[in-house]
């Protein structure tokens, strides 16, 4: 075979290597790594550019990330070109890339290939499908794409790959150890014990290879290292294979230590005097020797029982989520008092979320008699007299009773002893009622440092703490839960060459994550089931439904939105959901599901409702929610949202003409989930009432000042009617996210979407919503520095009847008057304010009433009028603080700073400068916190403070820099020019120079006062 003819080998077990005979080609860079992977393991197949773009940033792609990829590629293209220059290896097809080379030309799948072929000869011919086998594993040169970054795609098959060889190496040793070569299989199945110690089939293998070779002890020993492991590292007994061959060893007459006898499988079958079968259950299980947290349950727990001690039995309840550390808890605490109680430590799993599976009163009393050695022909069969002897056994010990997953009082009661000395823990997913004792210790989940500190003990201390990052994110996406947190760090002590980032990359934002959080049979998943089983159908139905429901809280009419049921049936369903801890209650009436919780109820949802049904409950929550949300919209608009948003008949009549109006309070509470449902609506195809939704939020998210809400809603709305070709909505949702990016400061899309809206506008010949358009249009001009053009714009508008309706109030007034005043036209400013003010009053408008008196007062600012402004600007304040509209709270702080300061009461304006700057901080305003900072620093020179002064003013300059704001950019400059000029008079004179060639080409009176500041300074020269 010539060189050209040679094939090229692809190595992606162990590290990334390509071959073409000696030659080895160069990778690049770690994503063209990744890309090259990508291909590599999809040999023959197209992979998309957007397929590659997940692969590289999974979450928030750079706006470049394509023309990267394609950069990525055409590297490689070359570098493969110079490898194999004879053929063309990648080549481009369509939207996405092709390595053409075959599949057994790479090594994952020539693996795979001869596992399937060696598998297809056991029957037939073992010693030839030992040698396959043994060929396929020597390929592995370490775990599956070392030294790679590996996304989504890649890590699930670098571990299902992982998985494939775990499979492989046990068939290899089971083949061997049927052939009677036993050395052949024991350092294979070390090898994996070591990187995979929870590995149970191969404990047994190596359990079965040691025995037949004759190694009995060493037999024994595996078995007590499988134990051990099993135990330390989850809390769980080997599995019924390996207990059942230990009990071959032993049934064998091989040598055994009393203790190694012990450890054998703790369950037995008794018969009563009944003749029924009773399952006897093991004595009290070893407490966690990592118990992590929940100092004061611990607490707690224990002064109940010192207070109880004497005078009666000690039962403590607790409660609990799934998953949420129960049994640990009771068995942390039942270690603590042994020593008090030393006399019998008793268990019993009473199954009760399993409603097949649960222990019966009379079967628990004689399995627990047993634990006290009382023989089986003393067990009476009746019932009352089995409880008797229980209670009369107890009587004189003192005794700890622990009684894992109790169903209810019921199953409960009768176990319970009659009198002092005894402590009985009682653990359960549902709140139990009804019986004596101290009030339930109900188990939230665990904090951040706890969860860590779980992470860290399960995983590796060092491990963890190296990455405290990628912990944290792990213990998050677990929701803080200890068993999900306790099986991700299995998941981390089975894979020695993963870091904690890599697992932290396959927890977040994977729709699929319940799948990772699992260990043997134990998963979190598996945990919900139970408590979902023991549920009703119609709470079954509300647990399901509930994920349609996009946001974190819920209350009463959201259950029976997405159900149907009536309010008494969802009350009812709700409180069982409640009382199995599958729902928690935040506050009165107000629910939240913990996200594992949502994302199990989500999967069921998905396999179980058909897709109507999901639909339909979608449709009808936010249906419900738009009709609620309309009369708070009219009464902060004056009604002015009808001109855009018209209602259909309501969907769930009947549940809206029981449900009490709503008020801007409630609209609080549910913003998060308003504005999820827009989002939601939009994606599921519900383009009317997304759009609807946004627009109907928009004043109440504009005065509370949550500017980043409208834009996430009605970007979604915008998207939404795009989708329906309904044009006039998209010109909605243009014009009013275009406020939210002014009041960002992000001008460049505020005056897009706005010119967009006019655009659409005149192209429809909508005279009115064209004028409402270019009232915001006004706006965009006047923040970027573009006054005259605002000016004109917006007396233009104003001008011309024909834009807006006669019963409205145009709202170009206060923004021409704002240009105006920038412009040092106060007199004009303030009669357009004016008439703003009046026609609020008219119109019984508080939103532009507080708005009018805020431009008032400014202006009176401006011409140096600072009492009358004080008192303007106060009254702005208090109206304000009377309707809740916090719009433009951080500029009428800072105008009363600037009156303030006029009047000499320096101190005073500071605090207002600072309050502004925090306010604007927190609402996300930039163009405001620099005119604070401006303002702020003024005053601080005022005071004396130059230093500070300077850098307030550097800060003001930095960020309006950014968000590309002239006029206080301008203004930065000329305090800086100030502050230099006894220092440095040249550098002064540039920072003067800079201030006035912004001031002139806005044409704004600041430039006479530059003008005059550098005059002097020449003359001072």
């Amino acid at each position: 075979m010539s060189a050209a003819e040679e094939p090229v080998q692809i190595q992606v077990l162990g590290g990334l290597a390509v071959r073409h005979g000696s030659v080895v080609l160069p990778l690049g860079t770690p994503k063209q790594r990744t890309v090259l992977a990508m291909l590599a393991c999809n040999p023959g197949r197209l992979v998309s550019v957007t397929q590659l773009v997940d692969e590289l940033w999974s979450e928030e792609p750079p706006q470049s990330a394509i023309p990267n990829v394609r950069t990525y590629a055409a590297n490689l293209r070359r570098s493969l070109a110079k490898l194999v220059p004879e053929r063309e290896l990648l080549t481009r097809v369509q939207d996405g890339y092709r390595l053409d080379v075959e599949r057994s030309d790479v090594d994952l799948f020539a693996f795979q290939a001869e596992v399937a072929e060696a598998r297809r000869l056991v029957p037939s011919d073992e010693v030839a499908a030992v040698k396959l086998l043994s060929g396929a594993l020597a390929r592995w040169q370490g775990p599956a794409l070392t030294g790679i970054a590996l996304g989504p795609s890649l890590s699930a098959q670098v571990v299902a790959a992982a998985e494939d060889r775990m499979l492989t190496a046990e068939l290899y040793a089971r083949l061997q150890i049927r052939l009677g070569n036993y050395d052949e299989a024991l350092p294979v199945l070390r090898n994996l014990l070591i990187t995979q110690p929870l590995r149970e089939p191969a404990h047994l293998l190596l359990m079965q290879a040691l025995h037949l070779r004759g190694d009995h002890a060493g037999a024994v020993a595996a078995y007590a290292t499988a134990r051990r492991t099993l135990r330390e590292q989850l809390n769980i007994e080997p599995g019924s294979e390996l207990q059942q061959f230990y009990q071959r060893i032993a049934a064998d007459g091989r040598r055994v230590t009393h203790r190694e006898r012990k450890a054998g499988p703790p369950a037995a079958v008794v018969p009563a005097r009944t003749g029924q079968v009773i399952r006897s259950f093991p004595p009290l299980p070893r407490a966690l020797p990592d118990f992590i947290g929940r100092a004061d349950a611990v607490e707690r727990l224990l002064a109940e029982t010192r207070r109880a001690s004497g005078v009666a039995p000690a039962v403590h309840f607790i409660d609990g989520m799934a998953g949420s550390g129960k049994t640990s808890l009771a068995m942390h605490v039942a270690a603590q008092l042994t020593d008090r109680f030393p006399d019998a430590q008793l268990f019993i799993d009473l199954k009760g979320h399993n409603q097949a599976e649960s222990v019966a009163p009379a079967a628990a009393l004689a399995a627990l008699l047993r634990q006290l050695g009382v023989a089986g022909s003393r067990i009476p069969g009746d019932f009352d007299e089995r409880v008797s002897l229980w209670r009369h056994e107890l009587a004189s010990r003192r005794g700890i009773v622990v009684l894992d997953n109790a169903a209810g009082a019921e199953q409960v009661l009768p176990l319970l002893p009659s009198g002092p000395g005894n402590v009985v823990i009682v653990t359960s997913r549902r709140r139990i009622t009804g019986l004596d004792g101290a009030p339930p210790v109900s188990l939230s989940v665990m904090t951040l440092d706890e969860g860590v500190a779980l992470l860290a003990s399960a995983a590796g201390a060092q491990r963890v703490a190296a990455e405290p990052d990628a912990a944290a994110t792990v213990v998050k996406q677990c929701g803080h839960l200890p068993l999900a947190i306790r099986l991700a760090g299995s998941r981390l002590a089975h894979r020695p060459t993963w870091r904690v980032a890599d697992l932290a990359a396959l927890l977040v934002g994977n729709a699929h994550r319940l799948v990772h959080l699992a260990s043997g049979d134990r998963s979190v998943a598996k945990a919900f089931a139970a408590s979902y089983e023991s549920l009703g159908e119609p709470a079954r139905r509300l647990f399901r439904l509930l994920s349609v429901h996009p946001g974190d809280y819920f209350d009463v009419l959201i259950c029976a939105a997405v159900t149907g049921f009536s309010m008494d049936d969802t009350t009812a369903a709700l409180n069982e959901l409640l009382d199995c801890h599958l729902v928690d209650e935040v506050k009165a009436g107000r629910y939240r599901m913990h996200d594992l919780i949502r994302q199990y109820a989500h999967e069921l949802s998905v396999t179980q409702d058909c897709g109507l049904t999901r639909d339909r409950a979608l449709l009808d929550l936010v249906d419900i929610m738009l009709h609620l949300s309309f009369p708070i919209a009219e009464e902060l608009e004056s009604r002015g949202v009808r001109k855009y948003v018209s209602l259909d008949p309501p969907r769930l009549p009947d549940l809206l003409a029981v449900t009490a109006a709503r008020t801007k309070e409630w609209m609080e509470d549910e913003r998060s989930t308003l504005v999820a449902l827009v989002v939601r609506a939009g994606e599921w195809g519900h383009h009317d009432h997304s759009w609807r939704l946004a627009r109907v939020l928009w004043r109440f998210l504009y005065v509370r000042g949550y500017y980043d809400d409208i834009i996430r809603t009605h970007l979604a709305g915008l998207e939404a009617a795009r989708a329906a070709r309904n044009e006039p909505a998209a010109a909605i949702m243009d014009n009013y996210v275009a406020s939210a990016y002014l009041r960002k400061g992000n001008y460049a899309e505020a005056l897009h979407h706005v010119r967009a809206a006019v655009t659409s506008a005149e192209r429809r010949g909508d005279f009115v919503n064209g004028d409402r358009c270019r009232a915001n249009l006004v706006a965009v001009h006047w923040i970027r520095g573009e006054l005259d053009e605002a000016v004109q714009v917006g007396l233009e508008g104003l001008r011309w009847r024909k834009g807006f309706d006669l019963d409205e109030l145009p709202t170009a007034l206060p923004n021409v008057g704002l240009a105006l005043a920038m412009l040092g036209r106060y007199d004009e400013a303030m009669r357009l304010h004016r008439l703003h003010l009046y026609l609020a009053r008219q119109y019984g408008n508080q939103f532009h009433l507080l708005n009018a008196l805020s431009h008032i007062g400014a202006v009176k600012c401006r011409v140096g009028q600072h009492k009358a402004a004080i008192r303007v600007l106060r009254a702005a304040l208090a109206l304000r603080e009377r309707t809740g509209h916090r719009f433009a709270e951080a500029e009428v702080r800072n105008d009363l700073g600037i009156a303030l300061r006029g009047l000499g009461r320096v101190a005073e304006a500071a605090a207002q400068h600072e309050a502004a700057r925090q306010l604007a901080v927190e609402t996300h305003e930039p163009h405001v916190q620099a005119a604070a900072l401006n303002d702020l620093a003024l005053t601080m020179a005022i005071l004396g403070d130059g230093s500070r002064a300077a850098d307030l003013h550097h800060e003001a300059l930095r960020l309006a820099t950014r968000i590309a704001h002239p006029y206080e950019q301008g203004r930065a400059l000329a305090g800086l020019a100030e502050h230099l000029l006894a220092t440095d008079p040249a550098e002064a004179r540039r920072h003067w120079e800079r201030a006035l060639a912004i001031f002139r080409r806005m044409g704004v009176p600041e430039q006479a006062e530059v003008e005059r500041r550098l005059a002097q300074t020449d003359q001072g020269s």
